[in-house]
């Protein structure tokens, strides 16, 4: 169908993104479960995402990669979720999501790897890492949601980030972070997606060899 929205992910990686922003804006949707090993770096998928990673979603045969620009996309695809930004939004939408898709990954993956920018911190977006996690948890203790007191496609991006990066260690699990978290997590769209997600996970474990 030339409208289809094919999703191209694994359970175990940041496609649990896309998924939970399909299910925020009730999207009708097709799920093809890649492989590290094999399908995710397979001729086929390779042509979807040179780059080898998941998600990528295909929708009316166009191509999307990079979380972040997913959510956007999906935002504007299904205007009746509401998830997009309002007028009045748009400023603290973009900005924030763009935060989190820049400074917040690079800064949280960099310290997680024990890399530190020292006195070459100028040359890196985000400065350092302890400012870039002063300036989320100003955020945070400022309002409920990215652009106020309205969940948009943005909390999906930076929700996802900070519950990523508190599980694993690479955030510290502030006040305002983990009442955010709260917040988003209690959505029945991020509820139903994470179970669709480890059923899948858990079919896949399955069919490994013995």
């Amino acid at each position: 169908m030339a409208d289809e929205l094919i999703l191209y992910t694994n359970p175990q990686s940041r496609g649990r993104i896309a998924r939970w922003m399909l299910e925020e804006v009730g999207a009708t949707y097709r799920v093809e479960v890649l492989d590290y090993a094999s399908t995710m770096k397979g001729d086929t998928y390779l042509a979807i995402n040179p780059m080898g990673k998941v998600p990528a979603i295909v929708h009316g045969g166009k191509v999307v990669t990079e979380c972040a620009a997913i959510c956007a996309y999906l935002a504007e695809a299904f205007p009746d979720a509401g998830l997009a930004p309002l007028p009045q939004e748009r400023a603290d939408y973009y900005r924030w999501l763009f935060y989190a898709a820049g400074p917040v990954e690079q800064a949280t993956t960099n310290n997680f790897a024990k890399f530190e920018s020292g006195e070459q911190s100028r040359m890196f977006g985000y400065g350092n890492y302890d400012l870039v996690v002063d300036v989320l948890d100003g955020l945070l203790s400022s309002r409920a949601y990215v652009t106020g007191d309205r969940f948009t496609a943005a909390d999906v991006y930076l929700g996802s980030q900070i519950g990523w990066t508190t599980l694993f260690g690479m955030l510290p699990k502030r006040d305002s972070f983990l009442a955010y978290l709260e917040r988003v997590q209690s959505r029945e769209a991020y509820k139903r997606a994470w179970a669709l997600d480890d059923a899948d996970a858990e079919a896949q474990k399955a069919a490994e060899p013995a």
